[in-house]
């Protein structure tokens, strides 16, 4: 098995190149068919296409794809095939509903409206039902001041639900700055990765590393300027891949530890009742919030003053998230 996981290596490349060439034919054909939105911070507010998680979900199902051909035709192992495919059939189902949501444009083509408040907990719930079927994940969990609890059955039918509808929605909250949401994807399912694979949880390593090769390729078209936004597909896609690494890998400490800053940014968007947008007002090349008084999301304490650029608000969320994600290696047991 471990020689086997040498794969990695090379699948996470197949997965890098197939986004590479993915993203600029999805470019063009989003322009051609104007599911394009304005891109808030910037000057003139060009329209840029949305949806990008479209490439990326490409690049991940050709990654995983060779990777169990090899592990059949070569290896003749099939131990891996019931997570793999059920992981995999989630955040396909993930990535279609974010991109139901891009497709509801505004008339302004201002931002995507999205699909009501209601539908997006039920439909993501659906998402969840792959990794129920096949009682995905280990029941035993180790809770703080409560110390080892088997959660039995309530762990597939209950908590497996809540933690891909929560995921998959709170990585969407925190959004709205050029290479963000990639640039922070990169770096949390890298040291997932890297930790699952320590940890010997190959199933949960090879989605993060396949998914960190997708990530690589569409960060060149989503970094400061933007050829492409992310769009729900994208975050929803990311947040279902950690809730689906997470149970598959029993790791759920470590995903909860790279998901503080989602889970801060969700208290602080409740403060608006959710109708707070992150993005701001270009003033000179830097970065004004909308709201000016008030604090309703991380990205506005650097934009409270129009001091910093977009690049370098993205560059200071990175260095954020990898001091954040790098705590997982102080867990002594998982």
């Amino acid at each position: 098995m471990v020689f086997a996981f040498k794969l990695l290596y090379l699948s996470p490349i197949i997965s890098f190149i197939v986004t590479l060439i993915a993203t600029p034919i999805l470019i063009r054909y989003l322009n051609r068919i104007g599911l394009q939105v304005k891109d808030q911070n910037k000057e003139n507010k060009p329209l840029v296409p949305i949806s990008g998680g479209l490439a990326v979900i490409s690049g991940i199902l050709v990654g995983l794809m060779f990777y169990i051909f090899v592990l059949t035709f070569v290896y003749n192992d099939k131990t891996q095939f019931g997570l793999i495919f059920a992981s995999l059939t989630t955040i396909l189902l993930i990535t279609f509903i974010g991109f139901m949501d891009d497709l509801i444009i505004n008339k302004t083509k201002d931002s995507s409206v999205g699909l009501k408040q209601w539908q997006k907990p039920f439909l993501t719930i659906i998402a969840a039902v792959p990794l129920v079927v096949i009682n995905a994940g280990v029941s035993k969990m180790a809770v703080p001041f409560f110390g080892v609890i088997d959660f039995g059955l309530l762990y597939p039918l209950l908590l497996i639900p809540i933690g891909v509808v929560g995921a998959s929605n709170m990585v969407n909250l925190l959004a709205g700055i050029n290479g963000l949401e990639t640039g922070m994807g990169l770096v949390y399912f890298s040291m997932l990765g890297v930790y699952s694979y320590y940890h010997i949880r190959f199933e949960a390593a090879a989605i993060s590393i396949i998914l960190v090769g997708a990530l690589i390729a569409f960060y060149y078209f989503n970094k400061f300027p933007a050829k492409i936004l992310p769009g729900d597909s994208l975050t929803y896609l990311l947040g279902a891949a950690i809730a689906v690494v997470a149970i598959i890998g029993n790791i759920e400490r470590a995903a909860l530890i790279v998901s503080i800053p989602f889970i801060f940014e969700f208290l602080l968007k409740a403060r608006s009742k959710f109708k707070a947008q992150s993005y701001g007002t270009y003033i000179n090349g830097k970065i004004q919030s909308l709201y000016p008084n008030k604090i309703y999301s991380l990205i506005h304490l650097m934009t409270i003053k129009p001091k910093f650029t977009e690049k370098q608000i993205t560059y200071v969320f990175i260095i954020i998230m990898l001091i954040i994600s790098s705590l997982i290696w102080l867990i002594q047991n998982v």
